[in-house]
């Protein structure tokens, strides 16, 4: 069978994750910005954002339609600004203002899931664990891996696929992979080394 992470290693050999950020709680902030964004997008928010705000004290004292005015064009932004004040406020009164780096303790947060705590942890702490978004989720079921329903389900599959030392690599690589190789539309299957493997190309095919 093809070594897929053989593979990942020569398309994305340095991985780096594309938001900005500079604190564990600037990580935690633009990864529930980038819901239904860019990170390109983010980013721009982001740079100004934290200039202004740089910590969850300072979040926690805006109203939802003062963030509002902030991250407007990122989309859902009142859903977004109040998860943001609310967590920002969970951590000050649970966490003495520092974002903790357990999944149990992340998930308390509102607004946070798996999928972001996970990014926090590998990004954040140099913690083993995989996110899972649409990328990575696309990618795991079009090359085999598990092909399952249900990211918590892709999740546990790519947990057991990969080494545990890979986890945060092999997730930034398939996230880079998805998002300008293996798109949902019009993915660049000419340019793919894993032809062999691939649903999606052997069905086109």
């Amino acid at each position: 069978m093809m070594d897929i992470q053989a593979a990942l290693d020569c398309l994305v050999p340095n991985p780096v994750c594309e938001l900005n950020f500079q604190t564990p709680f600037q990580l935690l902030v633009a990864v529930v910005l980038s819901a239904q964004c860019t990170d390109a997008r983010v980013n721009k928010v982001t740079n100004s954002l934290f200039q202004k705000y740089p910590s969850a004290k300072e979040f926690a004292n805006l109203s939802v339609d003062e963030l509002g005015k902030e991250i407007y064009s990122l989309g859902f932004f009142r859903t977004k600004a109040k998860n943001l004040i609310a967590l920002s406020k969970s951590l000050i009164e649970n966490f003495d203002g520092k974002v903790p780096c357990t999944m149990k303790e992340l998930t308390t947060l509102p607004g946070v899931g798996r999928k972001t705590a996970s990014v926090v942890l590998a990004e954040a702490f140099n913690i083993p664990a995989f996110a899972v978004d649409t990328h990575v989720f696309r990618v795991a079921n079009r090359l085999g891996i598990g092909d399952e329903k249900s990211p918590d389900a892709c999740e546990a599959a790519l947990k057991n696929f990969f080494p545990k030392e890979n986890w945060a690599k092999t997730h930034l690589q398939m996230v880079l992979f998805g998002r300008y190789t293996c798109k949902a539309q019009n993915p660049k299957c000419t340019d793919c080394p894993f032809q062999s493997i691939c649903k999606y190309f052997q069905k086109k095919g």
